[in-house]
């Protein structure tokens, strides 16, 4: 999405929170659960970042408007409007809600300083205010959460719906997680939904979850059969069928959260966070610096960025809490901006092309076409090339998206870690079946969706049980491989880390005649030699 942040600075007075895990979360893998399972896992709290919680007395005061209340909860909650009817679903999550109080505590923590901006953006809008209560449902308010389907973010964005509503997703950084473009795309949506759906709430949030295409075949369907065509006699999908009373029955809590021995944590109604534009790119170890702030809670502020700087070519911004904002605006007029990122002098060597150099600098093509003003992909051995670097070690950026794999990938499970080197043609299916796990736990060990494409030469972290003949170098694993089409003995070989003379041994045939897609070989593979 394409904004200027120095025009809606005024508006940004909201705090960044970044917690646990949701679905698939990128900083901890495990199996795909619902969001209401967060409290019961350990290590929630990883990137929670709190406000304070001592609540003015007294809590609320019915005599002032919404505006003008102490706590921000009692500002949304005095402004909820959708109708909630008595029905057995809504019923069910919020026993579940009353039944699991902690969920609510540390969710409503954990949201606290995101709520400003929220709420100051549905309001400007016009839009209710229970779509505050959607990132509960969707990520429990982690800009980290990444769920089996490949949606990211606190919104909970699909690529292709991220895209097409204009957030930028790059190898440097991912809107999906930028707090501010992602909840500005995800109320631009809502408000569409609600204008193609008739200005009719309940189908707009539905279909949110479930697809707008979706809703409308069920909706044109039962228009067809004389039927009524609100959400609740609609037939959707289970998931989508239970989206929506989550988020009413969160309303019908927050409606009594003073009648309730639930716990909605306090959450002053005021700004906390203030948005700056540097301009151009920065290394976040020096933005941190600059603001007297932990690199890892810079980074927690602003998690769109995928690697140790802001991108080359924007967004520059940055959000930072408001007395580090102060700091940091002194300390930028007082450096010269040359000095934001370093840079290493390179000399390009026979057989260097700007692919190489960007992978051993970590950087992009395009980045060291932007720095060196080269419009094309020639360059010559000999010549000089200015590089992007990080000022620190790049494992000092540890919310990055490649030290946040690393994590993941070496966090202990049970087993031995195999780390398998993806060649042209391998897929999570096969994988699973070679290495005898789970398509699930491979994606959750290296911070994917089951659906994601593998690259070659991508190195994928996967945990085996010790079984199986053990040998004097590891562990030996019965393979059943079906023949795809283009394999080859010498490839399969060279894939298994096995040979020739091996492959026909075990399967009795011979290198002169051809493998036919489909057949089935049987190999005898050291899994603790990796692929």
């Amino acid at each position: 999405m394409k904004y200027s942040f120095l025009q809606r600075s005024a508006l940004f007075g909201a705090g960044l929170l970044l917690s646990g895990c949701q679905l698939i979360a990128q900083n901890e893998l495990e199996a795909p659960v619902t969001a209401e399972q967060i409290p019961l896992r350990e290590g929630v709290e990883r990137y929670a970042m709190t406000l304070p919680t001592e609540q003015p007395q007294p809590i609320e005061r019915n005599d002032l408007s919404p505006l003008q209340q102490a706590d921000l909860w009692d500002r949304i909650r005095l402004q909820l409007t959708l109708d909630i009817p008595e029905h057995s679903l809504i019923e069910a999550h919020r026993n579940w809600y009353l039944n699991n109080p902690n969920y609510i505590e540390r969710v409503s923590q954990r949201a606290g300083p995101l709520l400003y901006f929220i709420v100051e953006e549905i309001e400007k809008r016009g839009l209710p205010l229970e779509l505050v209560l959607v990132p509960i449902v969707e990520s429990a308010y982690d800009t980290f959460a990444y769920s089996h389907g490949r949606a990211s973010g606190l919104w909970q964005f699909i690529p292709s719906t991220a895209i097409h509503y204009g957030l930028d997703i790059n190898w440097w950084y991912d809107g999906r997680r930028d707090i501010v473009a992602a909840t500005e795309t995800a109320l631009d949506y809502f408000d569409r939904l609600h204008k193609t759906f008739d200005g009719d709430w309940l189908l707009a949030i539905a279909a949110y979850n479930g697809g707008q295409g979706r809703v409308a075949a069920a909706v044109r369907k039962n228009k067809s059969q004389g039927k009524p065509t609100d959400f609740w006699s609609l037939s959707l999908p289970r998931e989508t069928r239970n989206y929506v009373p989550k988020i009413l029955a969160l309303a019908s809590l927050l409606h009594e959260r003073h009648e309730q021995t639930l716990s909605w944590r306090y959450v002053p109604n005021q700004p906390v966070l203030d948005v700056i534009d540097v301009g151009q790119q920065m290394d976040l170890a020096l933005a941190a610096n600059m603001s007297g702030l932990e690199l890892d809670e810079l980074h927690r502020y602003n998690a769109g960025y995928n690697r140790w700087a802001t991108t080359p070519e924007g967004p520059f911004h940055l959000l930072l809490p408001r007395h580090a904002a102060e700091q940091f605006k002194e300390k930028l007029a007082e450096t010269d901006p040359a000095t934001w990122v370093s840079w290493n002098r390179h000399k390009v060597k026979r057989g260097e092309s700007l692919i190489t150099i960007a992978r051993r600098y970590h950087t992009t093509p395009r980045a060291l076409q932007q720095a060196n003003n080269i419009s094309g992909s020639l360059i010559r051995a000999g010549d000089y090339l200015l590089i992007p670097v990080a000022s620190q070690a790049l494992s000092d950026y540890s919310l990055s998206t490649d030290q946040r794999l690393a994590q993941s990938q070496s966090t202990p499970n049970q087993g031995q870690r195999i780390d398998h080197r993806v060649v042209s043609g391998d897929t999570l299916w096969d994988l699973s079946r070679t290495y005898n796990v789970g398509v699930s736990r491979i994606a959750q060990w290296n911070n994917m969706a089951p659906g994601d494409m593998l690259r070659p030469g991508q190195t994928l972290a996967i945990w085996v049980q010790n079984e199986g003949q053990t040998t004097s170098s590891g562990v030996t694993r019965t393979v059943q491989y079906q023949v795809r089409s283009g394999d080859s003995l010498a490839r399969i070989a060279s894939r298994f880390r096995v040979t020739i003379r091996d492959i026909e041994r075990w399967n009795q045939i011979n290198r002169e005649r051809y493998l036919q897609p489909g057949q089935r070989l049987t190999l005898h593979v050291n899994v603790a030699q990796g692929g």
